[in-house]
C-alpha cells in the first residue's frame, strides 16, 4: 500500500539504565588505531515487527522485560556497550568500561506500523523511533505502534563498532532472548576486544597511496569565510530508502561486464557502485569543465587482515571494533557520463583493489600511529580529495545485515535497516538485502534531493520508492 505524508507522535512512557547482570571489575579500553579514525557520529538501526503479542500470546510489559532481561545478560559479553567515553592523557578518546549501563526508552506511537512511510527515514524515523544517544555509547528504544505492532531501535557511538561489530552484538541480545529461560546462556559468538590483533608495527610501513586517501585534521584548511546569503545549502542532503528487484540487480551486473574480456566478474556492489556514480555524475553534469564526482567505497579488513592464517581468522571473525578503510577515486564528470558502465565498473574495482590486502590496514594502522594524537579522517568525508568542486559520496555495503536473525522470540522482524542521518557534505549510501531474502535489495541513501529525483525518473524501474507492499507481499 503506498501512503502518504501520515503525521503522528510519539510520547515517552518510561525511562531507565539497563546494566550488565554481572559488571566486570572497571577499567579502560583504549581504541584502536581504526577506531580513532571515526569522528565522533552515531547510526542508528530499526526493526518492524508485526504484533508480538498475538504471536507469542503475552503482554507488552511481559515483552519489554524480555527486551530488557536479555539486554542485560548480553552486555555481560558486550561490556564495552555499558561504558562511557573519556579522554586520555594524550587527548584522545578511550572507552570506560563502568557498567555505566544503557538508555533504554520505552514509547507509544499514535500510528500503525504500515503506515510509517519508510520512504523518507528522516521525517518518520529520525527523532522519532531512533533514540537519541546522551549518555553513554548505546541506547535503545522499544516503541508499540497503534496496530500492536513494535519497532526496536538503536543507537550507538561509530567509534566504538563498525556495522560488523553491532550485528554481532544484535544477533547474540536476540539469541539470548529467544533462551530467556536459560540465564546462563552464553551467546554463539563471543565478541574478541585484542587491541593487539591491530598493533603498529616498528619501523612503520606506510604506502604512499595511503597519503592520499587519509589526512590529518590539523592539515584540514580552514572553513569558508560564511556569508549570511550563502549559509543554507543550495543543494542539502536527504535520507530516502528504495526497493531493487534482483531482476534489475542481475540486469545491470550484465550490464557492468559485458566487454569484461577476462574471466573475473565483478561484484554486485562493484556493479552497482559503478551505475550509481555514472548516475550522480549525469544528475550534477553542468557546463563547466574539469569537474569530478568524487565516490568511496568502505572496505572492512576483517579477512584482509587474517590473510589466510586460520588462527587470526577465528580472532577476527569476532574482533569488535572498526576495521575499516575508505579508498575513493576522482573521475571528469563528463567522462562517467560518456563511458560505458563497463569501464565504470572496471575504475571501481581499480581503486578498490588497492584496499584489498592486508599490507593496506597494516599501513593504514602505522599511518594512524605515525600522527597520534593528531586524529586523522578519509579524506572522501573532508572535501580534500583534489579536482574541482563536485558531487561527493560514499557506499558502504550492508549486505552481511542480519535483520532476519534479530528474533527475540516473537518471530522475524518485516523489515530492518540502518538509519544514517544526514550531515557533513559527503553523500552515503547503504545497500542491504530485503527481509525476503530473495536476492532484492533495499537502498538507504543520502544524497541531494535534485539527484535522487533525477535516478528515480531516470530509472524507475531500478529506484522504486519502498512501501509495504513490497515488504508483505
Amino acid at each position: 500500500m503506498n501512503i502518504g505524508k501520515v503525521e503522528f507522535s510519539v510520547n515517552i512512557t518510561n525511562e531507565e539504565v539497563v546494566a550488565a547482570t554481572k559488571a566486570m571489575q572497571e577499567h579502560r579500553l583504549a581504541l584502536s588505531n581504526l577506531d580513532l579514525l571515526l569522528p565522533p557520529v552515531s547510526i542508528g538501526v530499526f526493526f518492524c515487527y508485526k504484533n508480538p503479542m498475538i504471536t507469542i500470546g503475552t503482554t507488552n510489559n511481559t515483552i519489554v522485560g524480555c527486551l530488557k532481561n536479555s539486554l542485560a545478560e548480553a552486555l555481560v559479553s558486550y561490556y564495552v556497550f555499558a561504558g562511557e567515553m573519556v579522554t586520555n592523557s594524550m587527548g584522545e578518546p578511550e572507552l570506560l568500561c563502568n557498567n555505566r549501563g544503557v538508555d533504554f526508552v520505552e514509547a507509544v506511537a499514535d500510528v500503525e506500523l504500515q503506515s510509517l512511510d519508510l520512504y523518507k527515514p528522516e521525517e518518520t524515523i529520525e527523532g522519532k523511533l531512533v533514540p537519541k544517544k546522551k549518555y553513554g555509547v548505546l541506547a535503545v528504544q522499544a516503541t508499540w505502534m497503534k496496530c500492536g505492532g513494535l519497532v526496536v531501535a538503536c543507537n550507538f557511538d561509530h567509534r566504538i563498532a563498525d556495522a560488523y561489530s553491532a550485528n554481532m552484538f544484535l544477533v547474540s541480545w536476540a539469541e539470548i532472548a529467544r533462551s530467556s529461560n536459560n540465564k546462563s546462556l552464553i551467546p554463539t559468538t563471543q565478541p574478541c576486544f585484542q587491541r593487539s590483533l591491530l598493533t603498529p608495527r616498528h619501523p612503520p610501513s606506510i604506502h604512499p597511496s595511503l597519503y592520499d586517501m587519509y589526512i590529518p585534521i590539523s592539515d584540514l584548511p580552514p572553513p569558508p569565510e560564511s556569508k549570511p546569503e550563502l549559509d543554507i545549502k543550495t543543494n542539502p542532503l536527504i535520507s530516502r530508502m528504495y526497493y531493487v528487484t534482483s531482476e534489475e540487480l542481475n540486469t545491470m551486473q550484465l550490464l557492468a561486464n559485458t566487454n569484461n574480456s577476462g574471466s573475473v566478474k565483478r561484484s554486485k556492489l562493484e556493479s552497482f557502485s559503478a551505475f550509481l556514480w555514472k548516475m550522480v555524475a549525469s544528475a550534477a553534469s553542468t557546463n563547466s569543465e574539469n569537474v569530478v564526482a568524487k565516490m568511496g567505497i568502505v572496505v572492512d579488513g576483517r579477512k584482509r587482515l587474517s590473510n589466510g592464517d586460520k588462527n587470526k581468522e577465528e580472532f577476527m571473525s569476532s574482533y569488535f571494533g572498526n576495521v575499516l578503510s575508505t579508498p575513493y577515486s576522482c573521475r571528469l564528470i563528463e567522462e562517467l557520463v560518456e563511458k560505458s558502465l563497463c569501464w565504470v565498473t572496471e575504475q571501481v574495482h581499480e581503486f578498490v583493489e588497492v584496499a584489498d590486502t592486508e599490507e593496506h590496514f597494516l599501513g593504514l594502522i602505522d599511518w594512524v600511529e605515525e600522527h597520534r594524537p593528531v586524529p586523522g579522517l578519509a579524506r572522501i568525508y573532508c572535501g580534500v580529495t583534489g579536482g574541482a568542486d563536485g558531487p561527493t559520496f560514499v557506499v558502504s555495503s550492508g549486505q552481511r545485515f542480519s535483520e532476519s536473525k534479530v528474533d527475540f522470540g516473537w518471530g522475524k522482524p518485516v523489515v530492518g535497516s540502518y538509519h544514517i542521518p544526514c550531515g557533513g557534505d559527503a553523500g552515503y549510501v547503504m545497500p542491504m538485502p530485503s527481509p525476503k531474502r530473495n536476492g532484492d535489495w533495499l537502498l538507504y541513501m543520502n544524497l541531494p534531493k535534485e539527484y535522487l529525483h533525477f535516478m528515480v525518473a531516470e530509472a524507475p524501474h531500478f529506484f522504486r520508492p519502498i512501501s509495504w507492499d513490497y515488504l508483505l507481499n
